[in-house]
């Protein structure tokens, strides 16, 4: 493409060189610069991209957009000045990748919870309807059956509209996408044009990066600021950020409840830990999930599959065929008469949910055991606030090792114990290795009990100072209790 087509959308502050040469590929990353590419210099939150411009050049970067026109230039080079890299990638990478988002519908999930169980089960369901559908997750990316491994929730601006671009060049007519804060904050999804978002809810999370809540909470807003009114915003009015996602929106606004009015509704008749029978908007089904935040979660695909034009029967059809996503509410069933539960819930509002939705199948019958950790080199304040939550609603806390990445597991360990108190410490033991954990949970275990091992989920890593080692806590479950996959 020709570099002046690329840079149509953005507002060049100065260009030295030629801008009617041929642009083969744009990189963010210079080592993956190739001959003929745009490099784009961004000021990241640990690098700063201005310091790899030489190495680009020395790749084969024929042109260069920045926010600071280096003093020294190459002849050959074309040098373009904005005011924001930020603000211009995803500009220019939704045009070099021809407007993907434009050729298939596109919907947004944000909010702390919930994401990627509503984003992969529309993207289920939506196959099972019979399209062709694209994924954009926490757990992995999809283009039909075709798996992407996923580092991160959402992927840089030009990654994204490469995979987009992929999902249109293998003919897919949907895509589902988790929009992280931190992907709206950095723009990541600019130039995205979505067919609706979904709002999920709102608790503490990223605070390392966003400081207060009010920019957390503000970074999801944009989201739904930023829809056109030819979209939908869905949200949930059970909670109280609920209605302040889209008080901006010019999006058609729907709300779904499991409390209160709203245009989708429904309410649990039966719970068990094989799932539910649930009512939803005056029609019965059973589903293969539990706790009352799966019913917020279902109602959200529900409501959204509506909005994209399928019949309610029809869905509800679909979603008893649906099972939940890996490492999300995932029990294993112990030769022994006990169940082990492994769970992603890595905020205080997600181990709530979680135990409570233990509790509600348990209905008294059963302790609950839980093990969970914190991790490292991200938001401290969390850490006793994790403790409090698995205190108040089990029988026995192992506080462990999570992803303690370059901090120390058992200073981690300690901030979580600052939370309790000297009556709530009788609950709690500590053990850093979290294998051992997990095994100390199984010998305390009875018939009838439930082990909660949370906090990882469908990872199956744990980062120690840098490095990935292999660990999978339903791995580690299985080989304890000697049940085979």
């Amino acid at each position: 493409m020709i570099l002046n087509e690329l840079l149509s959308t953005v507002k060049p502050l100065a260009v030295v060189g030629q801008t009617d040469i041929d642009i083969t590929g744009v990189d963010i990353d210079s080592r993956r610069i190739k001959e003929g590419h745009l490099f784009v210099a961004q000021q990241g939150t640990q690098v700063d991209g201005h310091k790899f411009i030489p190495k680009a050049i020395e790749l084969g970067a024929r042109a260069i957009l920045c926010e600071n026109m280096p003093k020294v230039k190459e002849s050959g080079v074309t040098y373009v000045q904005v005011e924001s890299t930020e603000d211009a990638v995803g500009k220019v990478a939704t045009l070099f990748y021809g407007n993907p988002s434009k050729k298939l519908k596109l919907v947004g999930v944000t909010g702390t919870n919930g994401k990627t169980t509503i984003a992969t089960l529309l993207y289920n369901m939506f196959r099972k309807f019979g399209y062709r559908c694209g994924l954009l997750s926490t757990v992995c990316n999809y283009i039909e059956d075709d798996a992407i491994p996923a580092d991160h929730t959402t992927p840089d601006p030009i990654e994204l509209n490469y995979l987009l671009h992929r999902m249109v060049e293998a003919g897919c007519q949907y895509a589902f996408m988790e929009c992280s804060s931190h992907a709206i904050a950095q723009k990541r999804i600019g130039g995205l044009e979505f067919v609706g978002g979904i709002f999920t809810n709102l608790t503490r999370d990223h605070l390392d990066y966003h400081k207060t809540f009010e920019n957390y909470r503000n970074a999801k807003k944009t989201f739904f600021d930023g829809l056109p009114k030819t979209a939908f915003a869905i949200t949930n009015a059970d909670d109280k950020n609920g209605m302040v996602m889209v008080q901006n929106t010019r999006a058609v606004v729907k709300t779904y409840s499991t409390r209160t009015m709203a245009d989708f509704k429904a309410k649990i008749l039966e719970c068990h830990f094989g799932g539910m029978y649930l009512e939803i908007d005056g029609r019965e089904v059973g589903v293969q999930f539990i706790g009352k935040f799966n019913v917020s979660n279902l109602l959200a695909v529900y409501g959204t599959a509506v909005m994209l034009g399928e019949k309610p029967e029809n869905i509800l059809l679909v979603m008893s065929t649906l099972k939940s996503v890996s490492g999300r509410l995932d029990p294993i069933q112990s030769p022994d008469g006990y169940t082990a539960i492994v769970d992603y819930a890595h905020t205080p509002d997600a181990l709530q949910n979680v135990l409570k939705a233990i509790h509600e199948v348990l209905d008294g019958k059963g302790h609950v055991i839980t093990v969970c950790g914190a991790g490292g080199n991200r938001d401290k304040g969390k850490r006793p606030l994790m403790a409090q939550e698995a205190v108040k609603q089990s029988d026995k806390v192992i506080i462990t090792s999570d992803n303690p990445r370059f901090e120390d597991p058992q200073d981690i360990i300690n901030d979580m114990l600052a939370g309790l108190d000297a009556q709530q410490m009788k609950k709690v033991v500590s053990i850093v290795d979290r294998k051992e954990a997990i095994r100390t949970a199984c010998l305390m275990a009875q018939k009838g009990d439930v082990i909660l091992v949370a906090g990882k989920g469908h990872e199956d890593y744990q980062e120690i100072k840098g490095i990935k080692h292999h660990f999978d806590d339903k791995e580690v479950l299985r080989e304890i209790m000697n049940v085979e996959k």
